[in-house]
């Protein structure tokens, strides 16, 4: 039976960038077993038949697969440098929302680790490792009926980075039953959601601030 392609929502649009709100279960790159992704949908989307020549979208950062929200594409090769170099040097803010069943002692804080990718795992140490790199990321938590609503501005984005940082603390996210969570969410999905982006615009460096308002739809 053939996988059924999800529908994309844009965020954003001008000549030179898309901003796409992602859907949890779909993949950014494409795979070697030819599942729907996200970079051929955005390619598609902004296609012109008329033209002879490829089109041109390239994603400038990568959601993992469960996770829903905001991924930005450049649609010009020249604006490519400008936005990865943004995100090279931490110039772009990244919030994400959570659900969790639990939550830390303190409702406001940071957490930070040393991370290293083991197979297709996260592995957390507090003091400094071979091959470790320092995740550091800022939260808020408030009370939603049963279950915790974090906001989380991301600071470093490693591999599987929040999901092992929350983890750690004993509130793995609804869902993410390779982190220990016992909950159920939804079918390939867990509740995590890239919320919030924001950086310049790579031709007039004006500020742009870009939410999805997944979960305010969800919790509504």
């Amino acid at each position: 039976m053939k996988t059924p392609t999800p529908a994309i929502s844009i965020l954003y649009e001008d000549d030179s960038i898309v901003v796409v709100n992602k859907p949890a279960g779909l993949m950014v790159e494409p795979d070697r077993n030819g599942h729907p992704n996200l970079l051929n949908l955005v390619k598609k989307y902004v296609g012109n038949p008329a033209q002879k020549e490829d089109t041109y979208a390239q994603h400038i950062h990568r959601l993992d697969r469960p996770v829903s929200g905001i991924v930005l594409f450049a649609k010009q090769r020249s604006v490519l440098k400008n936005l990865s170099e943004q995100f090279a040097e931490r110039k772009v803010k990244k919030y994400y929302q959570a659900l969790t069943a639990n939550a830390p002692a303190l409702k406001t804080g940071t957490l930070e680790h040393w991370h290293r990718k083991e197979k297709k795992k996260a592995v957390l140490f507090k003091t400094q490792e071979a091959y470790t790199e320092k995740a550091h990321l800022d939260y808020e938590i408030s009370p939603d009926g049963n279950l915790f609503l974090w906001r989380i501005q991301l600071h470093t984005g490693k591999y599987h980075q929040i999901r092992a940082q929350l983890a750690s603390v004993e509130c793995p996210i609804l869902g993410d039953t390779l982190y220990g969570s016992q909950e159920l969410y939804q079918l390939n999905a867990i509740a995590l959601d890239a919320s919030e982006l924001i950086f310049r615009h790579p031709i007039t460096s004006a500020e742009l601030k870009i939410t999805s308002n997944n979960f305010l739809k969800l919790l509504s």
